[in-house]
């Protein structure tokens, strides 16, 4: 069976696209077409969550995306410096790794995760 090799792209809609792609660009070192960001191997969870949850912030919230990171503290602070706040919370730490929540300036919730023992 053929499958597929990774994510080649996450697509959503926004009121300001060209300050959205600086600030993910200038806080996350996510560059954008057609300038592509190229991820470094490692593990991808694509994991469905119930209509329900409260995981994602925002009831009509229907996506969040995780990026991985190696230094999650290194991350925090220097997001820290530049004024964006940054949530974490103990629970969300467990055997696959430590995680961390902030929100791009249009309120879109980006988890931020040090993988663990599966990473």
């Amino acid at each position: 069976m053929e499958k597929v090799t990774g994510i080649g792209g996450l697509f959503f809609r926004s009121r300001n696209t060209d300050a959205l792609k600086e600030w993910y660009a200038a806080h996350l070192g996510v560059t954008h077409y057609p300038n592509v960001w190229e991820q470094q191997t490692g593990p991808t969870v694509l994991e469905p969550f119930a209509q329900n949850t409260d995981y994602f912030g925002r009831p009509e919230q229907q996506w969040m995306i995780n990026f991985r990171v190696s230094d999650l503290d290194a991350m925090i602070g220097q997001l820290e410096a530049a004024g964006i706040e940054v949530e974490t919370r103990a629970e969300w730490d467990s055997e696959i790794g430590r995680f961390a929540r902030i929100h791009d300036p249009e309120g879109n919730p980006i988890e931020l995760w040090e993988p663990g023992a599966i990473g």
